[in-house]
């Protein structure tokens, strides 16, 4: 399966290639691209009694396709499909009982983590400096990303070096959207997502609501 997904990116990407050499300026064009970005990541809007998580990572990578909306062709509007994993260094003790879940504050464990794996579904509007012929340009590019989670687990360890796992939560939101910005030239590009929604459905802690949302902000490489 491995192989059969290398050989069709590798035909992919000389279609495209063998597509932007024979373009002439003024020609029209689409910027199609994979995308693969590195973040680093915060729980934002923490519960009063959780402190803000630890060292943090996120991990994408995807097609996105691009549909141009002028003549000039650096105005576009882009839609496409990818993979997002996160991991998560946190201080909310969550857990799960008989389809339950429960949150709670407990600085006796010695690690807590939550990691998930989504399917990523970003839109964007563009504008670049580019053209027919020309590869490397500036470019900014803001939209809103849409995350479908396909597994998640909260794992902590005791004070007695205890380990807990839970997997799937029923409390996790598996449909998460937020806002995303790129800006950058050629390939090296800054990277932000502003998560919009709660990762948790209907969560209190100590009668509190638990509105937790992720932040990124990092690098993405654009290829094509």
């Amino acid at each position: 399966m491995k192989k059969i997904l290398f050989f069709i990116l590798l035909a992919v990407s000389f279609s495209f290639y063998a597509q932007k050499d024979s373009l002439n300026l003024g020609d029209s064009y689409a910027d199609d691209q994979i995308y693969v970005s590195i973040s680093y990541s915060q729980l934002n809007d923490q519960p009063s009694l959780i402190s803000k998580s630890s060292f943090s990572y996120s991990l994408s990578g995807g097609f996105i396709k691009d549909f141009i909306l002028n003549k000039q062709g650096n105005i576009s509007f882009a839609a496409g499909i990818g993979y997002g994993y996160d991991f998560f260094n946190h201080k909310l003790k969550v857990e799960e009982q008989n389809g339950t879940t429960t949150f709670s504050s407990d600085n006796t464990i010695n690690s807590n983590f939550y990691k998930s794996h989504n399917i990523e579904f970003p839109i964007e509007f563009r504008w670049r400096t580019s053209t027919a012929n020309e590869y490397s340009f500036w470019r900014v590019y803001t939209g809103v990303k849409f995350l479908y989670n396909i597994s998640n687990s909260f794992q902590f360890e005791d004070s007695n070096s205890n380990k807990f796992i839970y997997k799937n939560v029923s409390a996790y939101d598996s449909l998460q959207y937020g806002l995303t910005l790129s800006a950058g030239y050629d390939e090296f590009n800054i990277n932000i997502f502003y998560g919009l929604s709660s990762i948790f459905k209907d969560a209190q802690i100590n009668n509190e609501n638990i509105n937790t949302k992720i932040l990124k902000f990092g690098l993405i490489f654009y290829f094509l």
